[in-house]
């Protein structure tokens, strides 16, 4: 959530800082602003998109070759003008932009107002620009010293870019638990919340860490840790295509996304699965193996998308390991006082790898002694650095804010990381391991099939683009799969929508059944389908809506449904990545029917790196 994107250097900072406050749209936002400097400093800032922070600043002095720019989610305080970042200081002396939540603000404030502060906005990050130009003149500290003070006072999360007025030559930069990126150049620095404002630019970055602050000049740049010592920056090359993170023909990114599936997936198995598809190869885990196989039970941690897969994964560590697992909201993990083993394994799931619970979990798990493994889409992200192994999907950028291809990859990880672990547990055998792997890699192209039949999916899509409530029902492998094809429904259509497992439709939800609820069933060949077909009865007697999600073949639920959408027979394990497909088009042509922004739904974020 939020966007940060900074420049210093020989080109005019405008054209640079708008590209890249566009480019991290996908993020979530309600409000843009800028500040740019070329000796004076002038800072332009507005509620609503950066198309019309654009319009705004059609007609006013846009020099300079220093600037920072910034895309809101409101936390403290209403989107409009006033809160909108970049925030000055009293003085004039600082300006700030934000990324976090400082969770003692209201004290800090206070102690600010008795020393003549006063405030504009209601948001934590207009104290924290106070509170640096506090300590600036009464300490006649330099602004890096007044910018480390503050911090040291400050309780909560930031990734921050500061502008010193009276040392307009520099750019200051700092993190804490929320990710920022710095690009390297000839003559010049880029600073961003992710890389997607930078690879146009350049390929070797800097990925701040917790309590770093940055210095840059268009001379060099210093590196220190909170407590002033002085550190060596790690370079890393990214690898990133300009195509990637463009919508390449497509109406909407969540489209491209969905369509991509093939790819993605392909890409997620490569490398990892022999050439004669008699086995898994994984050096991320491979340190790991021996503690992974005697671990009393594993815990997964996620949110939202990220929690469905782990559910997914709960029933393939079972099936085929037979290590219990316990499936957690990294949200609520944090939070209570779990009971956490040192021979417990944990698992956490993010698309970005910078999910602000599921690091805090984490951390959690670490402190208590747990082996934790990271898997997530984003090299160099937080949970790839705090993880002690790990895998990643290489799903590449996912710009739509509903998840759709890091679903399919992170199950698909799962997969293979639980075929490897119940084969060298010997509790699965070599042939069906090696069935097992044969059906994985035919899973790309199954995909293709299911989306070259896109046009049936789009109809049922206009026939119930009004309605109100939707029920998603599906048993064992396909519980999680009707969760999430709820959540995707509700993410980007406002339509309420509910996931059950089906046989718990007859404790409640049935209540809601009439003719004007659609029901979605999730009823692929597996070893619930007769339970699924009564299911399915139940929902007719009380004249409701079935679409149901069969087999290629199916006869029996086919002829009971009032639509029907068909995928390619498959092992009920891998039935997920399949499933979920259908429901991803579904969701995404409802929304469009609807007139809803797919790719930038209202009050989401794509990442959520403040609790």
């Amino acid at each position: 959530m939020c966007g940060i994107v900074g420049y210093i250097g020989n080109k005019e900072a405008y054209p640079i800082l708008i590209n890249g406050l566009k480019r991290l749209e996908y993020r979530g936002y309600d409000s843009a602003g800028i500040a740019l400097s070329n000796g004076e400093t002038r800072t332009y800032k507005i509620k609503g998109k950066v198309a019309d922070l654009e319009e705004f600043v059609s007609d006013k002095n846009i020099s300079g070759d220093i600037g920072m720019g910034h895309t809101r989610w409101a936390t403290h305080g209403e989107p409009n003008d006033v809160n909108a970042h970049p925030h000055e200081s009293n003085g004039g002396k600082f300006i700030v932009i934000h990324n976090g939540i400082i969770e003692n603000y209201s004290l800090l404030k206070k102690k600010l107002a008795g020393h003549g502060y006063q405030f504009k906005s209601d948001t934590d990050t207009e104290v924290l620009a106070n509170l640096i130009e506090y300590l600036y003149v009464d300490g006649k500290l330099t602004a890096e010293e007044a910018v480390r003070l503050a911090l040291h006072n400050v309780t909560g999360a930031y990734a921050l870019v500061v502008i010193a007025k009276e040392e307009t030559d520099k750019l200051i930069a700092a993190r804490k638990g929320s990710p920022l990126v710095i690009g390297i150049g000839a003559g010049e620095y880029f600073i961003a919340s992710d890389a997607t404002p930078i690879v146009e630019y350049t390929r070797s970055v800097i990925y701040l860490n917790d309590d770093d602050i940055a210095v840059l000049t268009r001379d060099g740049l210093s590196l220190k840790t909170l407590k002033n010592d002085i550190l060596t920056p790690q370079i890393q090359e990214i690898d990133l295509e300009i195509g990637a993170i463009e919508k390449g023909g497509y109406d909407h990114f969540m489209l491209k996304e969905i369509f991509e599936q093939p790819d993605t997936i392909q890409n997620t198995l490569r490398g990892r699965i022999s050439a004669d598809l008699k086995d898994i190869h994984h050096g991320g885990i491979s340190a790991e193996i021996d503690k992974i196989i005697n671990a009393r039970r594993l815990l997964i941690v996620g949110c939202g998308t990220s929690w469905h897969a782990g559910l997914v994964g709960e029933y393939l560590f079972e099936e085929f390991t037979r290590i219990p697992v316990e499936v957690e909201y990294a949200s609520e993990f944090r939070y209570r006082n779990p009971v956490i083993y040192p021979d417990d394994i944990v698992i956490a799931i993010s698309q970005s790898g910078e999910t602000a619970d599921t690091l805090a979990a984490i951390k959690l798990a670490k402190d208590a002694g747990a082996t934790v493994l990271g898997i997530c889409n984003v090299v160099g992200s937080s949970i790839s650095r705090e993880t002690s192994a790990g895998i990643y999907t290489y799903a590449g950028p996912e710009i739509g804010v509903a998840s759709t291809k890091a679903f399919t990859s992170q199950v698909t990880a799962l997969s293979f990381f639980a075929y490897m672990v119940g084969r060298k547990k010997n509790i699965i055998s070599q042939e069906l391991y090696e069935q097992l792997i044969s059906e994985l890699v035919d899973v790309p192209a199954k995909i293709q099939t299911v989306l070259d039949h896109h046009q049936t999916i789009q109809d049922i899509a206009k026939r119930y683009k009004d309605s109100e409530n939707f029920l998603y029902l599906g048993r064992g492998f396909l519980f999680p799969v009707a969760l999430e094809g709820a959540l995707k429904l509700k993410e980007i259509s406002y339509i309420h929508a509910e996931g059950y497992p089906a046989a718990e439709m007859k404790h409640g939800p049935i209540a809601l059944i009439d003719e004007k609820m659609p029901v979605v069933i999730v009823a692929t060949k597996d070893k619930s389908y007769e339970k699924i077909v009564s299911n399915i009865q139940e929902v007719k007697a009380r004249k409701g809506i079935v679409i149901a999600i069969v087999s290629e073949g199916d006869t029996i639920i086919s002829e009971m449904a009032d639509h029907v959408i068909t995928i390619p027979m498959t092992h009920e394990a891998v039935s997920p990545i399949l499933a979920v497909v259908p429901l991803q088009l579904l969701s995404y042509y409802i929304a469009v029917l609807r007139g809803c922004n797919v790719d930038q739904p209202r009050n989401l974020a794509k990442s959520v790196t403040v609790e």
